[in-house]
């Protein structure tokens, strides 16, 4: 079963996208498998009531993510096969983003949907502004090109290569100057306060954990600072500095993240290697 919960599908901050966090930045560390005790163990420490975590792990379950796999006497859940590659892709865009330079190559999409399949055209526009992709019109759209091979992906995926047609190009000419354009092809105000939620959220509990790392509180404040940033590298496409804004919150918000990716992170991973070892409560 192909697993239909991307990064995206779930609201950062339900308890379906907490549990997926975790889901994501343990399993495979712990061979694929935890089981459903632990699993709730990690969530209260996360101030998850153990039902909500159970109606979640029933959602992960449907969706194709988890497949239930008890070890004699102990129930417990496996990683998907189909959904370790959704994992790694994810991973790769989390932890290692990607932002274009001065002079980097843009990449245009221009397509033809005729409006008998406007659910696919849809579909297409909705997975290419979850990349990042801004909308120069409605046919035609635009993001770094070191996104191509993702637009190429979606554009396989959805049967509409035959349809569409992929450009790469060195710069923007226009009676606009770019950074007009660009605010007109992208929602900044959206992106901005992605950024601006993160900081407000998180600033103050990651300055705190990292000077006193104790391995649960650590976890408690990775997992919902991941969560919470888990959409910002998809919609903000990693513009350069000198098309954005001056006070673009970015530039604040990126080195949170990264404090919170090496300095708590492997004290987190040092909390569920605790409880799933039977070290921790």
């Amino acid at each position: 079963m192909r697993p239909q919960l991307d990064d995206l599908d779930a609201a950062p901050g339900s308890t379906t996208s907490l549990l997926r966090t975790i889901v994501a930045t343990s399993l495979r560390r712990l061979g694929g498998w935890i089981a459903v005790a632990d699993l709730i163990t990690l969530m209260r420490a996360i101030d998850v009531p153990d039902p909500r975590t159970r109606n979640a792990l029933s959602r992960l379950k449907a969706k194709g993510l988890l497949v239930p796999d008890s070890r004699g006497k102990i129930t417990g859940y496996r990683l998907s096969e189909d959904a370790v590659p959704m994992i790694e892709r994810g991973e790769q865009r989390l932890y290692r983003p990607r932002f274009m330079t001065r002079d980097g190559r843009w990449c245009l999409i221009s397509y033809s949907v005729p409006e008998e399949q406007r659910d696919l055209r849809h579909q297409l526009r909705r997975r290419l502004s979850w990349i990042g992709c801004g909308s120069v019109s409605p046919a035609l759209w635009i993001c770094p090109g070191f996104l191509v091979d993702e637009v190429e992906e979606i554009l396989a995926d959805l049967g509409l290569n035959a349809r569409a047609t992929v450009f790469l190009a060195d710069e923007i000419r226009g009676d606009k100057p770019a950074p007009v354009a660009v605010a007109l092809w992208w929602d900044l105000d959206a992106i901005r306060a992605l950024h601006d939620d993160f900081l407000a959220a998180h600033a103050d509990d990651v300055q705190a954990a990292v000077k006193d790392p104790a391995p649960r509180r650590a976890f408690a404040v990775a997992i919902r600072g991941l969560d919470s940033w888990r959409p910002i590298p998809y919609v903000d496409p990693g513009l350069p500095d000198s098309l954005l804004p001056d006070d673009w919150p970015a530039r604040r918000s990126l080195p949170l993240f990264e404090e919170l990716r090496d300095r708590l992170l492997p004290h987190a991973h040092a909390y569920v290697e605790q409880v799933t070892s039977g070290g921790a409560a």
